[in-house]
C-alpha cells in the first residue's frame, strides 16, 4: 500500500492485532499499520463511503457488474476525486460471500489463467494498489453535474426498508427473497442514487405498508363474524 502511496487500512475482525509478525513485514511501512483502523463488521468500515469495490475470483452468480482492474481505476479516482471510496477484500481462504459483495456497486476481478485463478490476498493488493497508481498518473477529473451519491449505511437502510416492506405485502411469496435482493441492489448500484431521491424511495415504501396495514385490517373487520 505505501510504495503505491496509499495510506487508510481498515482491517476487520483481524486474527490478531496488534500482531509481531505483522509489524516485521511491514518492513518500513509500520505507520499504515499503526494506523489502521480495526472494524467489527464491512458495514462499519465502509461508514460514509459511497463507492465500493469488491475483489472477486467469480464471474458468475455476481449480483453487480465486474470489470477488471484497469477498467476500473479511472472510475474509482473520479469519485474518489469527491468522495470516500473503498476497495474492499476478503478472506484469505474464501474470499467475498454474496451477500458481502452485495454491498459494493463495481466488482473486480484480476485477469489469470483460468485454470489457476487463485490469487493470494497479498498479491491481489498489491496489483489493486499499482493498477491505482498507473491510472492516477493519467487521471483529469471528469467536470459532472454536482451529484452526491448517498453514503454506504443510507442505501444499507434503504435495502432493509425494502425487504422489509416485500415481506410484509407478501410479494417474496414466489420468489427467492436472497436472490431477487442480490438483483434488487445491482439494479440500484447501478443508479448511484443519492440522499434525496432515498428519502423518496423510502416515503413509497412506508406508504405501502401503511396501506396494506389498512387493507389487512378491513379485511379482518369485514369477517370477523364469518
Amino acid at each position: 500500500m505505501k510504495t503505491m502511496g496509499l495510506q487508510h487500512l481498515y482491517l476487520i475482525n483481524p486474527r490478531y492485532f496488534p500482531d509481531p509478525q505483522a509489524s516485521a513485514m511491514a518492513a518500513g511501512a509500520d505507520d499504515v499499520l499503526q494506523n489502521a483502523v480495526i472494524c467489527n463488521s464491512i458495514d462499519e468500515a465502509l461508514r460514509g463511503v459511497v463507492f465500493t469495490v469488491a475483489m472477486t475470483a467469480r464471474l458468475r452468480d455476481i449480483s453487480i457488474a465486474v470489470k477488471t482492474p484497469r477498467e476500473a481505476m479511472p472510475e474509482v479516482l473520479q469519485q474518489a476525486a469527491t468522495q470516500p471510496v473503498a476497495l474492499l477484500f476478503g478472506t484469505e481462504m474464501s474470499g467475498l460471500t454474496n451477500e458481502e459483495m452485495g454491498k459494493a456497486q463495481l466488482g473486480v476481478n484480476i485477469p489469470s489463467n483460468p485454470e489457476f485463478s487463485s490469487l493470494n490476498i497479498a498479491a491481489a493488493v498489491q496489483v489493486m494498489a499499482y493498477e491505482l497508481a498507473v491510472a492516477s498518473q493519467q487521471f483529469a477529473p471528469v467536470v459532472a453535474p454536482e451529484i452526491v451519491p448517498a453514503t454506504h449505511e443510507r442505501l444499507e437502510g434503504l435495502y432493509a426498508h425494502l425487504e422489509k416492506t416485500l415481506f410484509e405485502i407478501g410479494f417474496f411469496t414466489t420468489q427467492n427473497p436472497a436472490r431477487l435482493m442480490q438483483r434488487l441492489r445491482r439494479l440500484y448500484s447501478r443508479t448511484r442514487l443519492e440522499d434525496e431521491e432515498i428519502n423518496i424511495l423510502r416515503g413509497m415504501l412506508t406508504v405501502t405498508t401503511e396501506y396494506n396495514a389498512r387493507l389487512k385490517e378491513r379485511y379482518n373487520q369485514e369477517h370477523k363474524d364469518v
